[in-house]
């Protein structure tokens, strides 16, 4: 890469602070995972609670009960789903929502499970209908029926599966159906992770990609990673290359604010998308109110972009609202560029009446 060129996007062209993973961090990733519950970092509540369903299987030598994990992308729920194979000393099969869109499909997977084995269904609310309706007596039955023939020839062939454990992951539970919600034994929702946490998870991934940092240089990474564990370790990767080559290796606060700068990710883990819509909002129409769709044009972006991908970061640290009138940028923003917020009711603040009132 020329040192010189700044851009938000790695190797890949992907946002440098996007919470989903390309080829380069599952690579990563798979090096970087913790094996067991007493090395992932984070999470205490879901930790201490999926121990005990861990522990209380295996002291019954049953399968564990299924799982549902939610949360945002990047917090660690493929990992999860990992530990909870290897605790319970089982096989696991990944494979994702949007990839079964049909019901043979998962009959296909379903009926090849060995006894025990952990079966991780990935955005778990992209399965097709069909398939969902297959799943629900799969999970409490440990059976499937499958059609044979067609219309009024049909018939069911019932085929009984060994017990396994069902781990689905989602990011948008809010879409699973109840029928299907409700057969889950357990149900975890993962938080973004504190400052604190994302210091430890960058020392453990220094460690293993053998790179020296100081403490003050994880804080550096940790407070722009957005509270997520991939976010962190992407930038740390980035923060190495950079100290490697203009520097001498080693990770320290002011290198590794210089590489962050480089990238244009910003001290509260703004990046240049991010950037571009709030300055918009308060640049161009006074801090809004204004709708998503004049605002997309104002930055360049498909409405989707602005609103799926820059949007939910900048209303969770407070920097900008919805509203039913419009998009607003918050007092946190016009301090966070820098700038002074026009008086209200004055013309193009957005706050005032057509009249001005």
């Amino acid at each position: 890469m020329n040192w010189d060129d700044t851009t938000d996007t790695d190797a890949t062209g992907e946002r440098l602070v996007g919470s989903v993973a390309d080829r380069e961090d599952q690579a990563v990733e798979a090096a970087l995972r913790p094996k067991d519950l007493g090395e992932f970092i984070g999470q205490e509540k879901v930790r201490e609670q999926l121990d005990l369903v861990l522990r209380a299987a295996r002291a019954r030598g049953a399968t564990a009960d299924h799982v549902l994990l939610s949360g945002a992308p990047g917090l660690g729920k493929t990992t999860l789903s990992m530990i909870i194979a290897a605790e319970m000393e089982a096989p696991i099969r990944i494979t994702s929502g949007p990839a079964i869109q049909h019901a043979g499909d998962l009959a296909a997977i379903l009926s090849s499970l060995q006894e025990g084995e952990v079966l991780f269904l990935d955005e778990i609310h992209r399965m097709s209908r069909p398939a969902e309706e297959m799943l629900y007596m799969a999970m409490e039955d440990f059976r499937v029926d499958v059609i044979v023939g067609k219309g009024p020839g049909a018939t069911a062939i019932p085929l009984e599966l060994p017990p396994f454990t069902l781990v689905g992951a989602t990011t948008r539970a809010g879409l699973l159906p109840p029928p299907l919600r409700d057969r889950f034994g357990f149900t975890a929702h993962m938080e973004f992770y504190e400052p604190a946490e994302l210091e430890r998870v960058v020392h453990r991934s220094a460690s293993l990609l053998d790179v020296e940092i100081d403490p003050a240089g994880a804080a550096e990474i940790a407070g722009r990673s957005r509270g997520t564990p991939r976010i962190a370790n992407r930038l740390l990767r980035r923060v190495r290359d950079y100290a490697q080559v203009k520097a001498d290796g080693v990770i320290i606060k002011d290198i590794a604010a210089a590489a962050l700068a480089v990238y244009e990710v910003d001290a509260r883990g703004l990046d240049r998308l991010d950037r571009a819509v709030l300055e918009a909002l308060l640049k161009l129409f006074g801090g809004g109110p204004v709708g998503l769709s004049t605002l997309s044009v104002a930055v360049g972006e498909e409405r989707e972009t602005v609103e799926e991908v820059a949007e939910p970061f900048l209303v969770r640290e407070g920097l900008l609202a919805r509203t039913p009138r419009g998009r607003v940028a918050t007092p946190a923003a016009w301090a966070h560029l820098g700038l002074t917020p026009p008086r209200s009711g004055t013309p193009g603040n957005g706050q005032g009446d057509l009249f001005g009132a």
